[in-house]
């Protein structure tokens, strides 16, 4: 990929660097903040081939570009167009100062939860490993734990460990709350703790309370009767505790200075956060959740059949929302294991999931465009096992109609849910292998929906993508993909399309210009793409081709042609052959952090070389020193242009042996 040429395509695509009020970037995507979205020419950014899909989430514009790339991209954006910098988290403080009050809301909840579901999914999936090994009647008359007495114990042991994360869950909620909301998290870590004390009635125990089988002692303070009852697996009492915590705790900040600030504001915060927690927070607070959670549950169960419907057909769309991320809130207390009748919500996403999933599959096995079959056939497996955002936001909703495929069948399969009382015990990955986190009895029928949902979806999408979106599934009209690619080769820094011709085309061999071979850059030892310690280069996805540990620093041109890219730092080079062959030359992993130190660059973009040309001197010992890895990888980077790629080269290898056999796409 020429990142530089990429980075000016996305800044001229979404309106230009005044129209990016904010960028950052992750492992994989550019953030960004945009002014006006409808400057924003999608079109240009789904025709673009380096470029792996679009959308928009949290206030922002994210764009695919993928691992080893984005942050590359992301740099040239910023030095060479003038794009605004700052980190991820100021970039998503920047897109919630134009969201509405819900919205942000919905954000806010998304931000306290999303840190902490690793460990609330690991204790769901433990949970559900242990009801499976116990249920009677899922594997025999006997459970597996009575058929093999050996494992009984693990099973106890896994359960053991499978609680935690629900018995602490105030611990949990309020050390990420009070990160969100500003607090010392340690101070909200420990006002958790508080609320699910030891010396608390355990709240699982209330019922047992409230029949006259366990004793309520109360505190009396001020003339007020307040009851020791805890709070686990409580989320709204934590989160309005730790708000409040929070907002004592900053105004104190504000009022104290010095010592008097480190030593009063934990003491002050604590004492009256605990006193408020107990008194009037908690209990207000415990029972509006209690009467919400019977409510959602009482309208679900109320409304039946069509209640599973409805809630099936929307589920995707809520996704495209983000509203989603508020959901374990409400669906921790219907977990059996904090005395729920069991979770509705889950099955209904599993669903929902996988019928996009299928959708995009669908859509795989009918398109003939190269890159929306790349995007349908990685997204769809995904969706399938519960990460449905690759196949919604890359494929099924730029096409539409799969999405409302999916949607029709994610409706079937869900009012199926709700009449066959299909219900959750755990959270989990929410597809194909979410049936751990189902209760045991209605394992089989949750498959049996699941199976549904998927013959229904892959029917509807590829019945539709055979008749009405047939057009859709033919691909881009080579002439214009050609055309796209010339004027980006022809733009210039800055974007705009240059007034003049572009420059003649440097005269080559007729050899050179029927030669599809790559000779070796450097010299060394020839080590297969898979042994790559960077995931980007070791799964194919900048190309096919081959790495080389090297003996020694000089690297050379692996045929005749043009640079096309030469990054200041001297790490790697992309070069475009006579004949064709873009190659990526990557000195080392990570290297880009030595900031040039160690490399020292004898080409520049745009030269024209020979086979056998110096492109660079490498200090390979430097590189060492910093504990990177020198493995070079030699990737072709235009695959799709071409025929098979096939590594020739194996063991020692000197510069200028053959490497890479390339041969000419079919016609």
């Amino acid at each position: 990929m020429d990142h530089a040429k990429v980075a000016g395509e996305v800044v001229e695509a979404v309106g230009g660097a005044s129209n990016i009020s904010a960028a950052a970037h992750c492992a994989t995507r550019l953030r960004l903040v945009i002014a006006d979205e409808s400057k924003i020419n999608q079109q240009a950014l789904d025709d673009n081939e380096d470029l792996k899909g679009t959308f928009a989430a949290g206030g922002m514009f994210q764009i695919i570009v993928g691992p080893g790339d984005v942050d590359q991209v992301y740099a040239n954006m910023v030095a060479n167009h003038g794009v605004r910098e700052v980190s991820k988290d100021e970039a998503k403080e920047e897109a919630e100062k134009g969201g509405n009050l819900f919205s942000r809301f919905i954000k806010m909840i998304a931000d306290i939860f999303v840190p902490i579901l690793p460990a609330l999914v690991a204790g769901g999936l433990m949970m559900a490993i242990n009801n499976v090994m116990t249920a009677e009647g899922l594997f025999g008359a006997q459970s597996l734990t009575q058929m093999y007495p050996g494992i009984a114990d693990y099973a106890a042991l896994i359960n053991m460990v499978s609680s935690a994360a629900f018995a602490s869950l105030p611990v949990l909620v309020g050390f990420s709350a009070a990160k969100r909301f500003g607090g010392n998290v340690y101070l909200g870590a420990a006002i958790g703790a508080a609320m699910v004390s030891s010396d608390l009635l355990n709240a699982w125990n209330t019922g047992a309370a409230l029949a006259g089988e366990a004793t309520v002692s109360y505190w009396h303070i001020f003339g007020m009767d307040v009851a020791k009852i805890g709070y686990q697996a409580q989320v709204i009492p934590t989160l309005a505790v730790t708000y409040v915590m929070c907002l004592i705790e900053k105004n104190l900040h504000k009022v104290l200075k010095g010592t008097a600030d480190f030593l009063l504001t934990p003491l002050i915060t604590m004492l009256v956060t605990g006193f408020l927690a107990f008194t009037i927070i908690g209990p207000v607070t415990r029972v509006a959740a209690e009467y919400l959670t019977w409510g959602i549950n009482w309208t679900y169960s109320t409304l039946g059949v069509f209640g599973g419907l409805l809630f099936g057909l929307v589920y995707s769309p809520i996704v495209v929302t983000g509203l989603h991320q508020s959901f374990p809130a409400i669906e921790i207390p219907l977990l059996p294991v904090n005395g729920g009748v069991g979770d509705f919500i889950f099955p209904v996403a599993s669903m929902a999931n996988v019928a996009q999933g299928a959708a995009a599959l669908a859509v795989f096995f009918k398109t003939r465009d190269a890159k929306l079959k790349g995007l349908a056939g990685a997204g769809g497996a995904s969706a399938v096992f519960g990460i449905t955002e690759p196949a919604i936001f890359g494929v099924n909703l730029r096409l539409r109609w799969p999405f409302f495929c999916a949607m029709a069948a994610a409706a079937i399969g869900s009012a199926g849910v709700a009449l066959l009382n299909v219900r959750g015990q755990a959270l989990g990955a929410a597809g194909f292998v979410g049936f751990v986190s189902i209760v045991p009895k209605s394992i089989p029928a949750y498959l049996a929906l699941e199976v549904l949902v998927f013959v229904l979806s892959f029917g509807f999408t590829f019945a539709y993508a055979m008749t009405r979106g047939k057009a859709d599934m033919e691909g881009r009209a080579p002439a214009k993909k050609e055309a796209v690619v010339a004027a980006a080769v022809a733009a210039p820094a800055g974007g705009a399309a240059p007034a003049a011709a572009p420059a003649p085309v440097p005269s080559f061999s007729d050899e050179a210009k029927a030669d599809l071979s790559v000779s070796s850059p450097l010299a060394g030892t020839v080590v297969p793409l898979e042994q790559v310690k960077d995931e980007s280069f070791a799964k194919g996805m900048l190309g096919p081709g081959i790495g080389i540990e090297p003996a020694d620093g000089l690297v050379v041109a692996p045929f005749d042609g043009k640079v096309t890219v030469a990054f200041p730092t001297g790490h790697a080079y992309g070069l475009k052959s006579a004949s064709g062959v873009q190659v990526l030359i990557h000195v080392g992993m990570d290297t880009v952090k030595l900031d040039g130190k160690g490399f020292t660059p004898r080409v520049a973009k745009g030269d024209i070389v020979r086979r056998g040309d110096v492109l660079a001197e490498v200090d390979l010992d430097v590189i060492r020193a910093a504990g990177y890895e020198t493995i070079t990888p030699v990737v072709v980077t235009n695959k799709k242009k071409l025929g098979p790629v096939t590594p020739v080269a194996s063991g020692q290898i000197q510069r200028g042996d053959a490497l890479l056999d390339v041969a000419p796409k079919e016609a």
